[in-house]
């Protein structure tokens, strides 16, 4: 089975003592290629070497709404001029999010809502952060028509994953997904069509429960797989196949 990482962040620091390792790891569980989504400004050149190395990973360039306090409105235009320069397979992460305090809505939304437009000017997908903030996403999305992408580590309900999916976007799942007390996920994953999910880490955040209170890594992605297919009563070799070759689909990542 050949398994795609949606979102990790496998350039951060937490990786750097052992990166060469966990990739291993990853690859030996058939964890064939990831998605790195960047979340600030300063990080993108580290971003850029880590994925140049190694040929499985695969860049995407953005802003984050956690780290509001790290951007500046020039960010934008640095954006939009890095992707005219460099490899990418989406904008992103982006976002709203509405649960962490002292986040300005307003600044969110127009962070968010720019990077939305650099994607669809650009045909790339957008990977989308929505904590607290599903339906506020929903009514930015349908402002910009055409616009494709991912709502990573979704959260929210069953009719929110099918607004999404109607509006073309995919919904990805991961480690929370593994807790028994996800129960309000478990409905999603067993109602929403196949054709609509990713399968996704976060690493090094969202362990799953397996790991819980450990640096989660993307050699862990079977556990989420092992999950989806138990819920939904399906072989896991089924799911493997459908959700890489949505990943390969929307990211346009080589078989």
């Amino acid at each position: 089975m050949e398994l795609v990482d949606s979102h990790c962040h496998f350039d951060v620091d937490e990786f750097d003592a052992d990166r060469e390792a966990a990739l291993h790891r990853a690859r030996e569980r058939g964890v064939v290629a990831q998605v790195l989504p960047a979340v600030i400004h300063d990080t993108w050149p580290k971003l850029r070497a880590v994925c140049q190395r190694f040929e499985d990973l695969h860049a995407t360039y953005g802003l984050h709404p956690v780290f509001l306090a790290e951007h500046r409105p020039e960010h934008l235009e640095a954006l939009a001029h890095w992707l005219d320069r460099e490899p990418a397979v989406a904008v992103g992460e982006c976002g709203l999010d509405f649960f962490v305090p002292g986040l300005d809505h307003d600044t969110q939304v127009r962070y968010f809502t720019e990077q939305l437009r650099l994607a669809r000017q650009r045909d790339l997908p957008v990977i989308v952060h929505a904590r607290r903030a599903v339906d506020q996403v929903i009514k930015y999305i349908r402002r910009f028509e055409g616009v494709r992408g991912v709502v990573h580590s979704f959260a929210g309900s069953e009719q929110q994953a099918h607004r999404l999916l109607d509006l073309g976007f995919l919904i990805s799942l991961g480690g929370p997904l593994t807790y028994q007390r996800a129960r309000r996920l478990h409905r999603v994953v067993k109602a929403i069509p196949l054709t609509g999910l990713m399968l996704e880490t976060d690493a090094p955040d969202q362990p799953g429960c397996r790991h819980r209170g450990e640096r989660n890594e993307p050699a862990y992605l079977p556990e989420v797989l092992e999950t989806v297919a138990r819920l939904r009563g399906e072989e896991p070799a089924h799911i493997a196949a459908v959700t890489t070759a949505n990943a390969r689909r929307l990211f346009g990542l080589a078989a």
